[in-house]
């Protein structure tokens, strides 16, 4: 491997690291994990985000680099619009289960709300929400790897270390999240959802502006 391509590697883990905290992530998963009282469980949503994602980067790197098509500007400003809608839809259903989450409390080791929910069920909307995410940025991150990179596979292999990096920074992101929650426990349940009903407002809060900025 020559230093070029391990400096440009290099490069895009750090980039994938930052794009984990725009905008538009941080809120969507942030209603996400504070309906969760479990570090680990918050970590696994950030590794499915990161793991969708990946899937969508590199499912258009490798059809952008092996037939040289781009994506339309009007499909990037739709997946744009379907982003902003996923974040109104994320916010609104925050919003809704603040509320009631106020007057429920911790559920005790052995009480039905502690069972675990299957893996599919935990990981199934952050791995969509990461596919969505990864799908309208891809126009982008294919482009900057088509005009800086000139071998398909070292071009894949920059997206796949770009999504390694955007996957842990989301992991460090959900941690930072989580970790307050959990420490809460149920005497301050209203704390807690708080957080999760301002993480309700932001989400919806950017999603509407970012459906005025595409109107």
């Amino acid at each position: 491997m020559d230093a070029s391509l391990t400096a440009a590697l290099g490069v895009g883990f750090l980039f994938g690291l930052r794009h984990a905290t725009d905008a538009d992530h941080v809120a969507a998963m942030s209603t996400l994990v504070t309906q969760q009282r479990s570090v680990a469980r918050s970590c696994l949503l950030g590794a499915f985000w990161g793991a969708g994602h990946t899937v969508a980067l590199l499912g258009a790197g490798a059809t952008t680099l092996a037939l040289g098509l781009t994506v339309a500007p009007h499909v990037e400003r739709a997946l744009e619009l379907a982003v902003a809608c996923v974040l109104i839809a994320l916010g609104v259903r925050a919003l809704g289960r603040a509320p009631v989450s106020l007057h429920r409390h911790a559920p005790r080791r052995g009480e039905p709300g502690h069972q675990h929910a299957p893996l599919l069920r935990i990981g199934g909307r952050p791995f969509l929400v990461g596919l969505l995410h990864g799908l309208a940025g891809s126009a982008a991150l294919t482009l900057l790897v088509l005009s800086s990179i000139a071998r398909p596979l070292d071009g894949l292999l920059y997206i796949i270390v770009f999504g390694v990096g955007s996957t842990a920074g989301m992991l460090g992101l959900t941690t930072v999240i989580a970790l307050p929650l959990s420490c809460t426990g149920a005497r301050w349940n209203t704390a807690a959802r708080a957080v999760e009903a301002a993480a309700g407002v932001g989400s919806l809060g950017l999603g509407l502006w970012l459906v005025w900025q595409l109107a």
